[in-house]
């Protein structure tokens, strides 16, 4: 294996099990709810998130924010000073300011580590769709290549990391900002489910509706359907904020419709979830485009 680091931050939403399967370092990020901060550790040390959703059912407001350049540091400069080259596979600039933090720490530590490779992409996705990036590249690192094939990899297929989810409760897009307050009373009252994905510029942006749960999770498979490539030699993933039969549910849905035969599932992380709310469903595959 060629020897570099990956490191990526918590909002990629990787379990434990594939952290270490592929070596891979995450950065976690923070969250306050009941006006204490937490660390999104991929092991959910400091909270559990089924705990954490149960807060927000009870309409407990959780916060976030954003790694800083110092936080980057910590981690960055003992792998430098180790001889490690390190390459970044931050979270969405369209969704956060993680990545912009990044790449201010990259080129401070340039400088004073001239002789070692570090390198930051902004992926430009988010949840298990980040983390279905960076599982492919830790592939594509496995093969041998060097720091500088998996970035240019990574840049040339991020774009075909599609994102396909819907959301149970309209407040939490409501309160972020995403639809008006009319949308979240009238579409509550009807039970209109929002169809959403990530576009090209890391944006979540709306591209349909459905009546009804389980109409808004077929929806997604419709869409995988239109756009996915080879779905049968995939590994699919999906994050669920804390709705496991539903995650369950869409699995064997694209299985049986595509013959998909891996398919990964975990959490949508409080960082993320904080603004989806519980019972957010997120369906992410290659595909020919966003």
């Amino acid at each position: 294996m060629s020897d570099f680091v990956i490191l990526t931050d918590s909002s990629a939403d990787l379990g434990p099990d594939l952290i270490a399967q592929y070596d891979i370092r995450v950065l976690p990020l923070s969250f306050t709810i009941r006006g204490l901060t937490y660390q999104d550790f991929p092991d959910h040390r400091d909270m559990d998130p089924r705990v954490f959703y149960d807060m927000l059912r009870k309409e407990e407001n959780a916060t976030t924010a954003a790694v800083n350049v110092a936080q980057y540091t910590q981690v960055l400069e003992p792998l430098l000073q180790a001889g490690k080259d390190v390459l970044i596979l931050a979270f969405s600039s369209g969704l956060s300011m993680t990545y912009n933090a990044s790449s201010m720490a990259v080129e401070e530590l340039r400088d004073k580590y001239p002789d070692r490779k570090l390198y930051t992409v902004d992926t430009l996705c988010a949840s298990l769709g980040q983390g279905l990036l960076v599982w492919l590249a830790a592939r594509e690192r496995e093969k041998g290549k060097s720091i500088e094939e998996v970035r240019d990899w990574v840049v040339s297929h991020k774009l075909n990391i599609c994102h396909q989810f819907t959301v149970d409760d309209l407040h939490f897009l409501k309160r972020g900002g995403r639809i008006s307050a009319t949308t979240a009373v009238v579409g509550s009252m009807l039970q209109i489910k929002p169809v959403l994905h990530v576009d090209n510029d890391g944006h979540l942006i709306n591209i349909g509706k459905a009546r009804g749960r389980h109409n808004a999770l077929k929806a997604l498979v419709d869409r995988m359907e239109q756009t996915a490539i080879d779905p049968r030699e995939q590994t699919v993933f999906i994050s669920h904020g804390d709705c496991p039969e539903d995650a369950e549910l869409v699995a064997q849905m694209v299985k049986d419709r595509f013959g998909v035969q891996n398919v990964y599932i975990n959490y949508v992380g409080p960082v993320i979830g904080a603004h989806s709310g519980p019972g957010t469903l997120a369906l992410f595959y290659v595909g020919v485009e966003r």
